[in-house]
């Protein structure tokens, strides 16, 4: 471990735990308390990717003193008080840089944070990005973190920085042979799900898949060149699982089954090499969605249940609910419909327990909004048009403005059971309304279902609402 080149005069410590921010997050759980935040840096115009185990950290006492981004949303969430206040250190006393001496400035550019002394590990919090407007701030983050996921905004943008673990963005470059991988390493693993599924929430899969597939094939090539620490070399595999994971629901998105199937499969023999049942339980959770999607229901309730098993002993209320609602789809998709109904009932059971340290970080998605437009989704697999609109209308409704995805997805489901209900004016106000936000969504899926509820539409292109939506949609452009 190399040696901080910074001036100290505090020694090495364990870091304490920030107790007043412990106290701010109350009742609500990591991840509940991570998209207050999140809601409230959109209120100011920052971008934060803030989750649960951000909040794990910053209550732990691992992070120090937020990043400016941070410390900007913190002031606004609560007006008045100091980042002292909110039990951070001062931002002097963890920043070394001010402490450099002037002509000793380019060897300190050579120096890896992440694995310095305690007085600069945590100063700064790695997993967004730092105030680009700071005329002081050159304190230098390690060579993988720098460069992973600096982003610009917007898809494209988005799309063409996917370049997590430091690596080049063609596929030869992720397999060049790597060192030995370490903490630095995962901590830029973690971090490129956590950017993927950011993006995808905002954007959706079809401008991120083809960009994936070089991070993936280093995360294994990090795997393969190994590690000195069983801590590390566990975290490293359940990256690398939830990676593929990531990919594959890209993939899925994107209209590419096979490729998703692939994927789901990596992941899970990933998991079931370290016996990593929270990697497992998340692959067969994608594995049974795809199932269902590409038309194999009795596999996805197979699945499904397969899910439930590994899951239960992780102690996760909110985990089971979603994959009883996997369940759920697939007995829909073999119109079973006492089978979907006694898994519906289950999932709402088990989700009005209410989340729990327990639930994993990937379940960030899964709220009521989720659980209605999921739960829309079998209702219209069983023909039932009228209770799938209900039930689609109020996930759009309640739907968190950060997940613009979902948003045109459970508008696009709701446009289509209203058409297919009869009810052709009301589908094709929604039908606007997906066309408006696939301004920002690129999702082959919901091109899809509009596509189908254009087609159940073409009878009634006489009424002028109808025909307004069908003359647009005419004009829009196909995903590539």
């Amino acid at each position: 471990m190399a040696s901080s080149t910074v001036t100290s005069s505090q020694p090495d410590r364990p870091p304490q735990p920030n107790l007043v921010f412990r106290r701010l997050r109350g009742q609500r759980s990591p991840a509940e308390f991570a998209a207050a935040i999140r809601r409230a840096a959109r209120e100011i115009g920052e971008r934060v990717s803030c989750d649960a185990r951000y909040i794990g950290r910053v209550e732990a006492g691992e992070i120090r003193c937020p990043n400016y981004a941070y410390e900007r949303v913190f002031l606004h969430m609560f007006p008045g008080r100091t980042l002292t206040d909110l039990g951070f250190a001062p931002r002097s006393s963890v920043r070394g840089r001010r402490a450099r001496a002037a002509g000793d400035t380019s060897a300190q550019r050579t120096t890896n944070p992440a694995r310095a002394g305690s007085e600069t590990s945590g100063a700064y919090e790695p997993y967004d990005t730092q105030d680009p407007y700071d005329p002081h701030d050159t304190h230098e983050e390690s060579d993988v973190l720098r460069r992973a996921f600096m982003t610009g905004g917007g898809a494209t943008v988005a799309a063409a920085s996917l370049c997590p673990l430091g690596l080049a963005h063609d596929a030869a470059a992720a397999q060049r042979p790597v060192r030995h991988a370490g903490a630095s390493d995962a901590d830029a693993l973690e971090e490129a799900v956590r950017r993927i599924r950011l993006l995808d929430d905002r954007h959706g899969a079809d401008g991120l898949y083809r960009r994936a597939a070089a991070p993936l094939r280093a995360a294994y090539a990090l795997l393969e060149a190994g590690t000195t620490r069983r801590t590390t070399a566990d975290r490293l595999y359940a990256g690398a699982g939830e990676l593929a994971i990531s990919v594959g629901w890209l993939a899925h998105d994107s209209g590419r089954f096979d490729d998703a199937r692939s994927h789901y499969a990596e992941a899970l023999a990933t998991a079931r090499m370290t016996g990593d049942a929270a990697v497992e339980a998340h692959a067969f959770c994608n594995t049974a969605f795809l199932a269902r999607d590409a038309g194999r229901p009795r596999e996805a309730v197979r699945a499904a249940q397969a899910a439930q098993r590994v899951a239960r002993p992780l102690g996760s209320a909110r985990l089971m609910s979603l994959l009883a609602l996997r369940e759920a789809g697939g007995w829909a998709g073999l119109a079973d419909r006492v089978g979907c109904e006694q898994a519906l009932v289950r999932a709402q059971v088990l989700y009005e327990r209410g989340p729990s340290d327990a639930d994993p970080e990937w379940m960030s998605f899964y709220g009521e909004a989720e659980l209605e437009g999921l739960e829309a989704q079998c209702w219209s697999a069983l023909g039932d048009w009228s209770r799938a609109a209900r039930h689609a209308r109020r996930a759009a409704q309640l739907q968190d403005p950060h997940f613009t995805r979902n948003i045109a997805l459970y508008t696009a489901e709701l446009a289509d059971d209203l058409a297919r209900g009869g009810q052709p004016d009301e589908a094709a106000a929604a039908g606007m309304r997906v066309l408006d936000l696939l301004a920002e969504v690129q999702s082959s899926r919901i091109h899809t279902m509009l596509a189908g509820t254009a087609r159940v539409l073409l009878p009634h292109r006489r009424a002028s609402e109808v025909s307004a939506f069908l003359e647009r949609h005419a004009g829009l452009p196909r995903p590539a």
